[in-house]
């Protein structure tokens, strides 16, 4: 008959378990991660016997009336069986054993430890120890050969080694096991097992297969294996007899071989498809006791009516061996007979020799039965290739068996994709509702627990912010099982039964009246599946596929019908978040659908139900608003999705919290995303995917890293500390349009961050000569980053980038003026009118004030901007026509500088033809580049460097600036008069008008702090000094800084200057003659002061 799978008991808490019987076979002995073990007298037996050993219990074995227990104090621990008194302590290890065994006299116990050591001990005498060393990594099981001359152990460092008793050392190991960290990140317990009485050989569960080793050569024989068999392999077992061998695989697979004949004579499937950690066969052979991580117990009963079943006699013929006609037309035959029958359960009577002795039977090698009959997913009485022989020789050539006769049920078989279980509703923020002690709710406001035990059931409401409302107890009559907080309320619901309809109860804190709470039952039959609050409002979503919605008074208001059933919901001020199914998932997938809906005085849905992107084989574990309005989810799988309102309603990866973990076991519970600043807080959870209640978990903040490409480079860095700005920035102009106050500082400085990481890829692209990545990169500028960018680009000789930039500061400078002629801008736009908004204030930065040379003199380099200058000169910001002016202005002092040095310039050879400017044709009304000169790209063309302009530019900036926009061309007209006049006079050198210029503060404060900086800093350059220079001081307080501007103010005196010009320009002139190189200006960028403010 066949085997008969009894129905699974519960016998310990979830976890790890391990089972075996006594030595007659009348009682099962369980252990469990509950730290009893308990006594069966059989699985029906409603009241075990259960002992205490310790917190938790890994592995159990009984012999001769001693029960030894791997428990998780680090010790072995015995007690008598059955009374269970304690007999002392057998060993102790650094760290918890893992697996305990038995010989076969029950003389020795064998246990392996996480701290990589195996101990063999004496039962009668523990102090009789002898320790094996050799594994680098948890040892994973122990078994003892019966000769007791060998023991194998498997570990985590992926091998399976064979040790010497006697000798305490290794004959023989085998790389065969994957590596793993620890015990809980294994693929597998591998626990392995010896052939029982002669122990020939040694089964050891690898992967998806069962390799066979014999114990004389320690050679590989063969495999054991099956193709359905889609789940590693945990754990073996041999029969008493050592004739079948039986396994139970991750995926809850029980299978039986027969080793000889290498067929597989059984399989059945746990009822719930958990693991399978522990298995122990009876000592009559007849029934096989299981245990599972979920702490339950099962049996198979029939087991001996297989081996019996499967064995036929062998009868020794003359007849040759039958060739492959012989061996198909056999399996013909057998195909009709089963055809022809219409039993499935057949009973074999199989020829049975004299000797009465199970062991001297000789297995069939034909099939032994239908095992399509035990398993509905089978159709085939054999699998061909779960066989594979890898050396045992046949004992005869020949053999004669007797045909089973079994049904054929031919229908068709699905090979597709398989449908996957939709995934439950569940309350973001909550832990799962089984446990006693629980988070009912974590989010921002608060924290929400639930205890159920049988001393209490209450709920408690505890605030981050006291000031919201003192901390509640409330006691759970109703068996609320969902919550939800708010900075008004705390919403609860329970679901109904046959007796009383499903509630919902609201507690209204903030109410001004004296009732502050409100229940509503809802209709029979639909109970509350997911709820949440907003801002003045409650939604609920029922098992009626529909969300109901309330005032947070008690009001009922609109009620509208979903696609699917409900997975979760997430409220924030007028925002619901709903998350459904669409339809069914498959290969492990989800199909889930967003709908985002705003409640306010404009109601309007603005997610319509379209697909939630989820990473492959997971489900939804988190699903909610940041704390700045913008919906965020995370999957099973640890990546963190935030939604993307520029980029049409899409879904951007911000964060992998798996990268985050120490191991696979390890996981992070979220209960809070910021995106100002960004932080991901979540809850470390070690080893598990739920935190505990007590001790209060400490909260971790994860940083948000976008997955870009290349990250460990400097440009992929810059990237994504771009993008990543620019998508934590949207929520400014979202929270602007939906009246919010916002945090204008924290914007510019967004915004600000933004500019200057675009000016450091612009630079880095320079000098990679990628002068096409730098046009695309000052496309994202705003108008007066881009003249930095064209600073840069002139000083690094490159002109045709140059003019290309300077067409684009032109386009960018209309488009500025065509936005501040409008009457009235929309209040959210995209980020990208964000930035030719954002250029209008950058170019107010460059209004003439008194002090704003300073902030032109602190960019030695021109490749960032300074914070604290730029935030004193916003407020003296002008017209945007101005810019222009100042634009052009700053262009043609450029172009005077061009032509004068190039006529003059010491450092170009004789003869050289001067070397055209790019930027001379440049004007305001033409875009279209000008032909460059051929000698343009010459290794020893001028850089352009800006001069300061003579008092007849003074006069034209500071009637630009008293003008109208009108002016722009008789500006412009005259300073192409005042262009020619430095070909007619002898140009001064630039170190005469550096003499001629005032010094600043920061220059003067420079030149007295240089030599502190030198002697902190010896290997600086020049360049780094005035770095260091600058953060130095900018450190300074308001006050200092303008009392250093105020003594250079005081050392050079304007009128006194001005009548030493004349005198200075003629010597400076003749000193300079004869010199074959121009000395270097201090500081270049100071120059460009005298046009771009007006000085008094």
């Amino acid at each position: 008959m066949p085997c008969e799978r009894k129905p699974m008991r519960y016998g310990h808490s979830e976890g790890h378990t391990d089972v075996c019987f006594d030595d007659e076979g009348k009682c099962i002995v369980t252990c469990g991660s509950d730290g009893d073990v308990r006594i069966w007298e059989s699985l029906d037996d409603d009241d075990p016997k259960s002992i205490n050993v310790g917190e938790k219990v890994y592995s159990v074995a009984l012999k001769n009336g001693k029960l030894v227990t791997a428990v998780s104090n680090n010790t072995v621990q015995i007690h008598t069986f059955p009374e269970g008194d304690p007999d002392g302590i057998l060993t102790r290890f650094t760290t918890n054993a893992n697996h305990v065994t038995f010989n076969s006299s029950g003389s020795r116990v064998a246990a392996g430890s996480s701290d990589f050591i195996v101990k063999i001990v004496e039962v009668v005498d523990s102090s009789q120890q002898k320790t094996l060393r050799g594994h680098d990594a948890p040892v994973l099981s122990v078994a003892l050969d019966p000769s007791d001359e060998f023991l194998a152990s498997s570990s985590c460092d992926g091998s399976v080694t064979v040790w010497s008793i006697e000798s305490q050392t290794q004959v023989a190991q085998w790389k065969i096991l994957q590596k793993s960290s620890d015990v809980s990140n294994a693929k597998s317990l591998c626990r392995l097992a010896w052939q029982p009485r002669s122990g020939k050989l040694l089964a050891i569960p690898v992967d998806l297969t069962i390799q066979l080793y014999d114990r004389n050569t320690w050679t590989h024989v063969s495999t054991l294996s099956g193709d359905l068999i889609s789940q590693v392999v945990n754990v073996v077992v041999w029969s008493p007899c050592g004739k079948f061998l039986a396994a139970g695989t991750i995926g809850g697979n029980l299978l039986i071989w027969d080793v000889e004949a290498k067929l597989c004579i059984e399989r059945q499937k746990h009822e719930k498809g958990f693991t399978v950690c522990g298995m122990a066969w009876h000592p009559s052979g007849g029934r096989i006791a299981y245990t599972d991580t979920e702490g339950c117990l099962g049996l198979l009963e029939g087991v001996s009516s297989l081996s019996s079943s499967s064995t036929v006699q062998i009868v020794n013929t003359s007849k040759e061996t039958n060739d492959y006609d012989d061996l198909f037309d056999e399996d013909d035959d057998r195909m009709l007979d089963e055809g022809m029958s219409d039993s499935r359960s057949p009973v074999k009577k199989p020829i049975m020799e004299d000797d009465d002795d199970d062991d001297d039977l000789m297995p069939a090698t034909g099939r032994p039965r239908n095992r399509g009959s035990f398993l509905d997913d089978d159709d085939n009485s054999q699998d061909p290739g779960s066989v594979k022989l890898d050396g045992v020789p046949e004992e005869d050539g020949s053999s004669a068996i007797l045909p089973a006769v079994g049904p054929a049920v031919s229908r068709p078989v699905y090979e597709g994709p398989m449908p996957t279980q939709p995934q439950r509703a569940f309350q973001p923020g909550s832990t799962p509702v089984h446990l006693m002690h629980r988070f009912m709710m974590w989010n921002s406001v608060g924290i929400v627990r639930g205890y159920n035990d049988d001393q209490d059931n209450a709920i408690d409401v505890e605030f981050h912010d006291t000031a919201i409302h003192h901390a509640m107890h409330l006691t759970n009559t109703l068996g609320h099982t969902m919550a939800d907080l708010s900075q008004e309320a705390v919403l609860l619901a329970c679901e109904g039964n046959n007796e009383l309809a499903s509630k919902i109860q609201c507690l209204h804190f903030s109410c001004w009246d004296t009732h502050k709470d409100w229940i509503v039952d809802l209709p029979k039959g639909e109970d509350v599946r997911a709820l949440c609050l907003g801002q003045g409002w409650a939604a609920v979503a029922t098992s009626a596929l529909m969300v109901r919605l309330f005032s947070v008074g008690g009001v009922q208001k609109e009620i509208f019908s979903l696609p699917g059933d409900v997975v979760c919901m997430a409220g924030h001020g007028e925002q619901l978040l709903i998350v459904c199914h669409r339809g069914t998932g498959f290969d492990g997938d989800q199909a889930l659908g967003i709908q985002l809906l705003q409640l306010g005085h404009k109601r309007r849905q603005v997610i319509h139900g379209e697909p939630l992107p989820l990473s492959r084989k997971s489900y939804l574990a988190w699903m909610d608003f940041t704390a700045e309005g913008t919906p965020c989810c995370i999957d099973s799988e640890g990546v963190v999705r935030m939604l993307n309102r520029t980029l049409g309603n899409m879904w951007t990866p911000v964060c992998n919290t798996r990268d985050s973990c120490k191991s696979k076991s390890d996981h992070y519970w979220v209960v809070g995303v910021h995106e100002n600043p960004q932080q991901l807080r979540c809850i470390p959870c070690k080893g598990a995917r739920y935190p505990p209640t007590l001790p209060r978990p400490a909260v971790a903040v994860l940083p948000f890293n976008l997955l870009y490409c290349q990250t460990t480079t400097e440009k992929g860095q810059m990237e994504e500390q771009y993008w990543r700005s620019v998508l934590f920035q949207n929520h400014y102009g979202f929270l602007s349009s939906s009246g919010y106050e916002i945090d204008s500082e924290g914007q510019s400085r967004a915004e600000k961050e933004q500019q200057e990481l675009l000016m450091k890829m612009f630079a880095l692209s320079c000098k990679l000569e990628r002068e096409f990545r730098c046009v695309e990169l000052a496309e994202m500028m705003t108008h007066s980053v881009v003249t930095l960018a064209i600073r840069y680009a002139s000083r690094s000789r490159r002109m045709a980038l140059a003019q290309r930039l300077s067409e684009l500061a032109l386009e960018k400078a209309s488009q500025c003026q065509e936005e501040e002629q409008e009457e009235e801008e929309p209040a959210y736009q995209s980020h990208t009118s964000r930035e030719y908004r954002g250029s209008n204030q950058m170019s107010r930065r460059q209004a003439p004030v008194e002090n704003g040379c300073e902030e032109e003199e602190e960019y030695p380099q021109e490749e960032q901007m300074d914070a604290e200058e730029s935030t004193e000169t916003r407020k003296l910001s002008m017209h945007a026509s101005f810019s222009s002016i100042l634009f052009q202005e700053y262009l043609i002092n450029i172009f005077k500088l061009q032509v004068s040095g190039a006529g003059k310039s010491s450092s170009s050879p004789a003869g050289q033809p001067r070397t055209t400017n790019v930027l001379d044709s440049m004007t305001m009304s033409s875009r279209k580049p000008a032909p460059i000169s051929g000698t343009s790209k010459q290794g020893k063309a001028p850089v352009l460097k800006p001069l300061a302009p003579k008092p007849k530019s003074k006069v034209q900036s500071m009637s630009a600036s008293k003008g109208n926009s009108k002016k722009l061309e008789d500006s412009q007209s005259e300073a192409e008069k005042v262009k020619p006049a430095p070909a007619a006079t002898p140009p001064a050198s630039a170190e005469n008008i550096e003499n001629r210029k005032p010094k600043t503060g920061f220059q003067l404060w420079l030149e007295e702090n240089r030599k502190s900086i030198l002697a902190d800093n010896p290997d600086f350059e020049e360049m780094d000094v005035i770095k260091e220079g600058m953060g130095r001081f900018r450190t300074l307080s308001a006050e200092e800084r303008l009392n250093w501007t105020e003594r250079a103010k005081g050392d050079s005196d304007p009128k006194k200057r001005k009548r030493e010009d004349e005198g200075q320009v003629d010597e400076q002139m003749e000193s300079n003659e004869g010199s074959t190189k121009k000395k270097k200006p201090l500081d270049t960028s100071a120059k460009l002061s005298a046009f771009a403010f007006n000085k008094e």
